[in-house]
């Protein structure tokens, strides 16, 4: 049973030091309770500072009433802010008793959340601009959880996490894009400033493939004779026991010579053999339409697993441009089937599956749909050790396969109004401070906790700009 989660108002600004009235208390120097009047109340995501500890911060997760109701219990963790540099761990084990704390200056959060590059922001502190949110590059080895309904800006924020990995690290990834959002990531937007034509320059030196199905240039297609027999079975929807004399044709004759046959005269070549089980398959195909997937099938263009193969800094697969859902699921099996058969090169490779509900719902309806979210169990349950991470974007984790959502260590939460969603959440990540998962109903536009190991400490951050434009925008209201 999940706890329910109360809805706190958004993180205000910490405020300059004042009289020191609120006072800690902590038995293990990892974590404490303050206590102090109801005037000095912070907020979920707060931070406290100690008096006479420099580098020393209470990080506040949860408030509460005291009984009388005359003040507060504020509860979370004690962090150490490192020299300058960013980051943080555990203060001491050594215990505080009665000590005066207050709210801490912007600066003495920026040494704990800013890191020293700023190319490395994701945005800033929600209420402070000055205080910079720090990407933890190598920390992205770990699966990745993006969520928000729909206007909270979820995937123009997805974009600007895209950017920053770009420009930060040498991680390649490959975007999974069933609407197109991303198709104009090796483009670049108008530019405000100096700093911004900068790092665009830097986006444009790195090689962003986009392939799509009406690109004469960037065709995005796959290979039927490469596909795995469970592949290739899904696709024409055939049970290994109850279409078992087909599914045994498609073993027998989907090898050998096969290969070699065009892809446009596999439908004849199945009939001159005079087989009656290859006859069946010959119909099977035609019955599905599988002859009329002209913009899916490779015939003689390079095939979507060898781009990928060759390690671009990005390649965005244009599922948008499909007009069959069965498409856009047979391209995306045949690259994580592809994937998973190289695991054993252990190549790093961030896959990331945008609007991932259309790829592993809990419950797929086709054999199809069943294939794809099987690999992407698979890949979040093993595919770590082997350099393969996700990073899954959706508007509601219910809609999502559990035990894909169960596998991430890094949660990204933009404006989330369902009770149910949010209670959710807080029972998958349980590192996740409940009173910032609370405020979430009631993030702007643009805002989003940031939890996990890609960010120094749990922060409600509002994302910066893009320096790619977005491929999908909302259709406006006509107005006169």
């Amino acid at each position: 049973m999940t706890a329910n989660v109360e809805v706190d108002p958004p993180t205000a600004p910490t405020s300059a030091p004042s009289s020191a009235l609120t006072h800690l208390e902590s038995a293990d120097g990892r974590s404490f309770v303050a206590r102090g009047p109801a005037g000095e109340r912070p907020l979920p995501g707060d931070y406290l500072e100690l008096e006479g500890e420099d580098g020393i911060l209470a990080f506040v997760e949860e408030v509460a009433g005291e009984a009388s109701g005359s003040g507060f219990a504020a509860t979370g963790t004690l962090v150490h802010v490192g020299g300058g540099s960013g980051g943080s761990g555990r203060a001491t084990d050594s215990p505080w008793h009665d000590v005066p704390v207050r709210p801490t200056r912007p600066d003495t959060v920026q040494r704990l959340l800013s890191g020293a590059d700023p190319v490395l922001h994701l945005g800033h502190l929600a209420g402070q601009d000055s205080v910079g949110v720090a990407l933890v590059p190598n920390r992205l080895n770990r699966h990745t959880f993006w969520c928000g309904q729909s206007g909270s800006g979820k995937t123009y924020a997805l974009g600007v996490l895209l950017e920053r990995i770009l420009l930060t690290t040498r991680l390649p990834m490959v975007v999974f894009d069933p609407n197109s959002d991303f198709v104009r990531l090796h483009e670049q937007a108008v530019q405000a400033d100096a700093a911004d034509a900068e790092q665009a320059q830097a986006l444009r030196d790195r090689e962003v493939v986009v392939l799509r199905p009406d690109d004469e240039e960037n065709p995005l297609r796959v290979r039927f004779t490469e596909l795995t027999s469970r592949a290739k079975a899904a696709v024409l929807r055939l049970d290994p026991v109850i279409d078992r004399a087909e599914y045994n044709a498609l073993l027998r004759l989907f090898g050998g010579d096969f290969q070699t046959v065009d892809a446009g005269q596999i439908v004849p070549y199945m009939r001159s053999l005079g087989d009656p089980d290859a006859e069946a398959l010959a119909q099977r195909l035609e019955n599905l339409g599988l002859t009329e997937w002209t913009r899916t099938w490779a015939f003689g263009a390079t095939a979507v697993t060898e781009v990928i193969a060759r390690r671009p800094a990005a390649t965005v697969v244009d599922l948008g441009g499909y007009d069959r859902h069965e498409e856009q699921l047979t391209v995306a099996l045949a690259v994580l089937d592809d994937l998973w058969a190289r695991r054993a090169e252990r190549r790093p490779l961030l896959i990331v599956v945008d609007e991932a509900h259309n790829l592993c719902p809990p419950d797929p309806e086709t054999p199809l749909g069943v294939a794809v979210r099987d690999r992407l169990i698979q890949i979040a349950a093993e595919g770590r050790k082997y350099g393969l991470w996700l990073l899954l974007s959706t508007q509601r984790p219910s809609k999502v396969h559990p035990g894909i959502v169960s596998q991430c260590d890094n949660l990204t939460l933009m404006r989330m109004n369902s009770r149910d969603d949010l209670d959710q959440l807080a029972s998958v990540f349980g590192f996740v401070p409940r009173g910032l998962l609370a405020q979430a109903a009631r993030f702007r536009q643009g805002e989003a906790l940031l939890a996990g190991g890609f960010v120094p400490m749990p922060s409600v951050v509002q994302v910066r700009g893009r320096i790619t434009p977005q491929g999908g925008t909302d259709v406006p209201v006509p107005m006169p």
